[in-house]
């Protein structure tokens, strides 16, 4: 059995996810496992991919979301350690071998990530200090936005029967949701090396399709609220931070004379009074 699986969900990426694959393949760390889920690609993906013969676990599926693909992915997973590749990202030769080295020295860890590089359009750009990364006890700085990067993170597999996998519900910020069920529960430790390379402002980006994303962070705080699992500081902060963001919602909705939506938000704050 592979130490490691290593899961890059993709639909229609077909050059970049080539530049992903081959970024893993070059891993200077060996026992892994990669398996690419297509999320229903129309872009001559499945034929490219063939190239790779059984260097790669390849399943097809119609589009049903970045989430199910993930989730399908953990599915087919064989290893003790589960990482996961955006198609538009890349990883570093010795990302794999220092996380599973850390992971190593100290097993009480569910899970590790790193620090990244940014580029933007093909330019290399700084994160902003709303984007720095901390270590431990994370939750606080998860509620705001979101500071993991799947593409960065390490877990180990019984991780995902402790928290769940990915809330099939969310088109977007499916990841903050999973990442507030994660630091909820568990340290998130970060290793201070940039390991990987986000890839952003290509228009399919999922972050970049809609407005008001915090529409969807507002579902993962009304989870984390109701989960039980936070205790009394927790609840406070996560409490504080939905009236936040859906105040923000309720003035968009305002400004573009969307009546009807910004009194359900209202109603919510209602319903989860501070």
């Amino acid at each position: 059995m592979p130490r490691a699986s290593v899961i890059i969900p993709t639909c229609n990426r077909r050059e970049l996810l080539l530049e992903a694959l081959d970024s893993v393949l070059a891993q200077t760390y060996g026992d892994f496992e990669l398996i690419v889920v297509d999320d229903g690609s129309t872009d001559g993906t499945t034929e490219v991919l063939k190239r790779y013969g059984d260097r790669l676990i390849y399943t097809y599926q119609a589009n049903r979301g970045v989430s199910v693909a993930r989730n399908r992915g953990i599915e087919l997973a064989r290893g003790e350690f589960i990482a996961f590749l955006d198609s538009d990202d890349l990883w570093l030769p010795k990302k794999l071998h220092i996380q599973v080295a850390f992971m190593d020295r100290h097993p009480e860890a569910q899970i590790c990530y790193t620090d990244e590089i940014w580029v933007r359009r093909g330019v290399r750009v700084n994160p902003k200090k709303k984007h720095a990364k901390y270590s431990g006890w994370i939750y606080p700085y998860c509620l705001p936005l979101c500071i993991i990067s799947p593409s960065s993170a390490l877990m180990r597999r019984g991780l995902f029967e402790e928290v769940g996998t990915f809330d099939t519900r969310l088109p977007v910020c499916e990841d903050y949701d999973l990442w507030l069920r994660v630091a909820s529960r568990f340290p998130v430790f970060l290793i201070p090396q940039r390991l990987i390379v986000k890839r952003g402002g290509h228009p399919d980006q999922l972050s970049q399709r809609s407005w008001g994303n915090d529409r969807y962070r507002v579902m993962a705080l009304v989870k984390i609220l109701e989960s039980g699992v936070l205790n009394p500081q927790m609840q406070k902060i996560t409490s504080e931070e939905f009236h936040r963001k859906c105040r923000v919602l309720i003035n968009g909705y305002r400004k573009r004379g969307k009546k009807e939506e910004a009194k359900g938000y209202l109603e919510f704050l209602r319903k989860y009074p501070l």
